[in-house]
């Protein structure tokens, strides 16, 4: 049976194929063609999803062919994980354009694990619009754009408003300090049985929330001295995060009693009413609905608290869209073309934003979740005021951090080794919530060791 990825030789062994010989001989060999000639390209689609999130794929995958009668789009469910991400990149199972973490773009693209589409991209209208803070995370070091920059994020606080009320409290008046995280995390957690608030802790998303918490305190976790390196994970600041989360965990017993959440695991329980508050990227919202069945009405979002000290900020991070290096000419042609239609277009182009829109809220999917701008500010506003009449997301509900996520200054992630420090502070983290009496001073010194080996030998 042939596949729908049939090669160029497939095609040239089907009879009456001639013309297809012609298009097939003018491709690279990498390229991948279906019967009618079209090339075929696969495109991540976010493993998981409800019925009328995949509804709502297809019909974009539907608009995108009938635009592009030349190419073949077959989605593939994909979601980035640390666990399994380097394995498919190896094994060649990743779809033709997916996603990644900034922290990843710029290692992809010096051991050229990923295409270079740099030509391609600067053809986009938008090119030299794109916010240049955020659009470094996709260049290699001559500054050619080979990742596009699709969705941004800062950190925020988000909490279950029905399990607020539960425990006596407003949920129009989120915590703004960490005192205040403490104290209403005692208090859902001693009226409502629930965790009051919960962390990620393993497949390396516990290091990158303590790294989180460790910035919202005034720390950071590297120094860098040009090239170099130092680990600064033994500081005041990271011990007075895990003073905190420790008082939390053993002295007031808010933290519940799972203590190895990674992203999936920890979107799944808040969604349903088992957690109180935890921190994630400001734009989680659309993944709690649609593949975790979070009620709107539950939700509230806040602005990350932070230490009054001038280097507190908000860690912030985005996403990439990228190309397989197996992917040909035309194969980086059309893959462009799609990030372009299906990632940017709904930012930068009045119709394509609206007919976005549109099929999203026809289908019931989030319209208007809050995000950090990946283009200029001008575009962003613009853009919000296109797709007003669609917005269908409780946006009252996420005006304790949309007030304040413009102001709160945004703080990169590491750039040395960056998950395989996180992986480190997994078990930091770990070890602290499931180890009483363990030695904070102890546990830091044996981190900021292993970090600074790290570190040295990326």
């Amino acid at each position: 049976m042939m596949s729908h990825r049939s090669r160029v030789f497939a095609a040239l062994a089907l009879p009456l194929a001639l013309p297809l010989a012609l298009t097939a001989c003018a491709s690279t060999p990498d390229d991948e063609l279906n019967a009618e000639g079209k090339v075929v390209l696969t495109v991540a689609m976010d493993a998981g999803l409800d019925g009328k999130a995949v509804e709502a794929f297809n019909a974009r995958v539907a608009q995108f062919e009938q635009a592009h009668s030349d190419i073949d789009v077959k989605p593939q469910e994909y979601t980035w994980t640390a666990a399994t991400f380097t394995a498919q990149l190896a094994g060649g199972t990743v779809p033709d354009v997916l996603t990644v973490p900034f922290t990843d773009g710029r290692g992809l693209i010096e051991r050229r694990q990923i295409a270079d589409i740099s030509g391609q991209v600067a053809t986009l209208p938008y090119a030299g619009a794109l916010n240049p803070a955020i659009a470094k995370a996709g260049q290699a070091a001559d500054g050619k754009q080979w990742a596009v920059p699709i969705a941004a994020y800062g950190q925020a606080l988000h909490y279950n408003r029905t399990l607020f009320t539960q425990a006596g409290l407003d949920p129009d008046k989120p915590p703004t300090t960490w005192a205040e995280v403490r104290t209403a995390a005692k208090q859902i957690a001693e009226r409502t049985g629930q965790a009051g608030y919960a962390q990620m802790t393993q497949g390396n998303t516990g290091g990158w929330i303590l790294t989180t918490l460790d910035y919202a305190f005034g720390g950071r976790t590297e120094k860098l001295t040009g090239d170099t390196a130092e680990a600064t994970i033994d500081t005041p600041e990271m011990t007075e995060v895990l003073s905190t989360l420790r008082a939390m965990r053993w002295d007031d017993n808010s933290m519940g009693a799972n203590f190895l959440y990674d992203w999936a695991g920890i979107n799944q329980d808040f969604a349903a009413g088992r957690i109180g508050m935890y921190v994630s990227g400001g734009g989680n919202y659309g993944n709690l609905v649609t593949q975790n069945g979070l009620k709107p009405a539950d939700y509230g979002v806040a602005a990350l608290p932070l230490a009054a000290k001038p280097e507190a900020g908000v860690l912030g991070g985005g996403t990439l869209a990228v190309v397989s290096p197996n992917a040909g000419e035309r194969g980086k042609d059309a893959a462009v073309k799609w990030i372009d239609f299906y990632y940017m277009g709904k930012l930068t182009d009045q119709d394509a934003a609206v007919a976005d829109a549109k099929t999203l809220a026809e289908t019931k999917q989030p319209v208007g979740v809050p995000a950090l701008p990946v283009v200029d500010r001008a575009t962003y506003d613009k853009q919000q005021e296109w797709v007003k009449q669609y917005v269908n997301v409780p946006l009252a509900q996420m005006k304790p951090y949309t007030d304040k996520m413009f102001d709160q200054p945004l703080v990169t992630e590491p750039t040395k080794s960056t998950q395989e420090v996180y992986k480190i502070l997994d078990t930091t983290v770990q070890k602290l919530l499931t180890e009483r009496g363990t030695d904070i001073a102890a546990l830091l010194k044996a981190a900021d060791t292993d970090v600074q080996s790290t570190i040295g030998r990326g």
